[in-house]
């Protein structure tokens, strides 16, 4: 971990996910591939600046893959806490880490039960991620769990979209092969109504489909938008 930070984890009995939760390597060395590329071709980079811009304090960054937003992340960040369930995954993103101009930490853990204290986060990010958690509401609520009253979440998903024609091959590949190919990957998920639904105050929302010009693809409809843990939340 950089710079000599430890990362503040929960005491056992508190969630805590030992090992490794979950296990792709083939995709994850497939997706370190790709994703590297659509960076520049698909215009996510230019995503993960405006996605990130404007942060401070204390981030929580789930499921953080091979840690593309970390150089994204602006100086008024004091500490992201990234959380990485698959373990090439997350060594990518140690030495993504190690390149930072902010302190991260990466550690292991899985959405359904983060490994950090409650009310420990100013802000979250959520960066293509959704789409693969087991649990979406349990995964929601320990976002909600671990953000202070009033903190904020920035997300960047990809789910639904296109049209009646693309929507029922989302929802047709979903029941197939796609989460078996994609490391649990789901194309037809609503990420913006599970926040909603999660109890969170949604703000601005912008529909996007990446690449920009190109063919259209069942990954390709996305949100890029910000949401709150309501300010007077006394859970």
């Amino acid at each position: 971990m950089p710079r000599g930070r430890v990362p503040r984890i929960s005491p056992p009995g508190s969630g805590r996910v030992s090992g490794d939760p979950v296990h792709h390597p083939l995709f994850a060395r497939c997706y370190a591939r790709l994703s590297v590329a659509a960076e520049t071709r698909a215009g996510l980079a230019g995503l993960r600046g405006r996605l990130l811009a404007g942060l401070s304090g204390r981030v929580v960054e789930i499921g953080a893959g091979n840690g593309l937003n970390f150089a994204h992340y602006p100086g008024a960040v004091s500490e992201v806490v990234a959380i990485e369930p698959e373990r090439r995954l997350r060594a990518s993103a140690r030495e993504a880490a190690l390149r930072a101009d902010v302190p991260v930490d990466v550690v292991p853990g899985a959405a359904e039960a983060l490994p950090v204290k409650s009310e420990a986060f100013d802000a979250a990010v959520l960066s293509l991620v959704l789409c693969s958690v087991r649990d979406v509401p349990r995964s929601l609520a320990e976002l909600r769990r671990v953000l202070r009253p009033g903190g904020a979440v920035r997300f960047l998903e990809h789910g639904a979209g296109g049209g009646p024609a693309m929507t029922f091959t989302q929802r047709a590949l979903d029941r197939t092969v796609w989460p078996a190919l994609a490391g649990g990957c789901h194309l037809s998920r609503d990420p913006v109504g599970a926040l909603r639904d999660a109890g969170f105050v949604l703000g601005p929302c912008r529909r996007l489909v990446i690449p920009e010009r190109g063919p259209r693809l069942p990954v390709s409809y996305c949100v890029l938008g910000t949401a709150w843990r309501p300010a007077d939340d006394g859970d």
